[in-house]
């Protein structure tokens, strides 16, 4: 979450208002900062308390245009910014509230929340820009490369919604939808025996993602890229796995690629096209059953039996 509201305000230090013909100094006495109450919308139709960071850009009415937000009193390109726990502010010595003059606004939201399930621990992202005037359509969230290489990191859990607001008479609502997808992948020896002592290190890839969100739309755009992530040995040494993973949603069926490193140096590879695409909203756990791996052979493919696709819907936060 530290490195979330790292990246996530990211943009926030770098932006830049851009000339316009609004009024860039107000009256305090004539800003408003609405109130606003965050739930969870769990797919079985329960409502629980809203735990993690959401940002709010204000755009003017009716538009993708980004209207900006008041500061101390001035007009800046610093948008909302609240850390919520248990669906109220937490930390107002983080939170940078919305402050507007009354009227009608078209609020951009963004959100990570936080899950009692474990997810992948070091996810990266390109922040969008934000400037005063800027056309939030034409911006995006990206994948973040890794150093010297074309594969690209995972994704923050990512949450999103659009929704006109009157500041002044209105709190701060709106439905928030995931617009990423989850993955887990479990590797297991066939026999549910203790995996090979010559096994030194496992990597997965997934093929054929998007490369970005529109920032206005949340929708995936870009060219797809492939994103790479280790699985780590569990403490009886009976099955490697990962943390939940955050993909943006693939451009069709996207490629497992398993990457196998012997001790000895050797690599064995396998591959396999995934049954369906990878969407928005939703999780697949790939369970895996490993046959013999023979340590003294070259490097090369090796089989894996017993694939095993589940799909499985992830809550739905909103705001209300």
């Amino acid at each position: 979450m530290k490195k979330s509201i790292l990246l996530m305000g990211l943009a926030a230090l770098i932006a830049s208002c851009s000339d316009d013909d609004r009024n860039n100094d107000t009256d305090n006495q004539h800003l408003v900062s609405p109130s606003m109450a965050v739930s969870i919308s769990n797919t079985d139709g329960r409502q629980s308390p809203f735990t993690g960071i959401l940002t709010i850009m204000p755009c003017d009415a009716n538009s993708s245009i980004y209207y900006g937000n008041y500061v101390k009193g001035k007009l800046s390109p610093f948008y909302g910014y609240y850390r919520v726990k248990d669906g109220s502010f937490h930390d107002n010595s983080i939170n940078r509230e919305i402050s507007l003059p009354i009227g009608t606004y078209n609020m951009i939201y963004w959100g990570t929340p936080q899950y009692q399930t474990p997810i992948y621990a070091h996810p990266a992202i390109k922040e969008a820009a934000h400037s005063i005037g800027a056309d939030m359509s034409k911006q995006s969230l990206g994948l973040f490369r890794i150093s010297a290489d074309t594969i690209y990191y995972p994704v923050f859990d990512l949450v999103y919604a659009t929704q006109p607001v009157n500041i002044g008479s209105e709190s701060l609502s709106g439905s928030l939808k995931r617009v990423v997808a989850g993955i887990k992948v479990v590797l297991k020896d066939k026999d549910n025996a203790v995996l090979s002592s010559s096994i030194d290190s496992v990597s997965v890839r997934i093929t054929n993602i998007y490369s970005e969100l529109n920032y206005y739309t949340g929708k995936p755009q870009g060219t797809p890229r492939t994103i790479a992530f280790p699985l780590i040995r569990s403490n009886d040494g009976t099955q490697m796995s990962n943390s939940t993973v955050m993909l943006f949603p693939s451009a069709g069926k996207p490629e497992f690629q398993l990457a196998i490193i012997l001790k000895n140096g050797n690599v064995k590879s396998f591959r396999q096209a995934l049954s369906s695409p990878l969407d928005a909203n939703a999780k697949l756990t790939l369970t895996l059953s490993l046959g013999d791996i023979f340590s003294e052979e070259s490097s090369g493919d090796f089989t894996i039996d017993d694939w095993n696709e589940k799909n499985e819907n992830i809550d739905i936060p909103i705001i209300e």
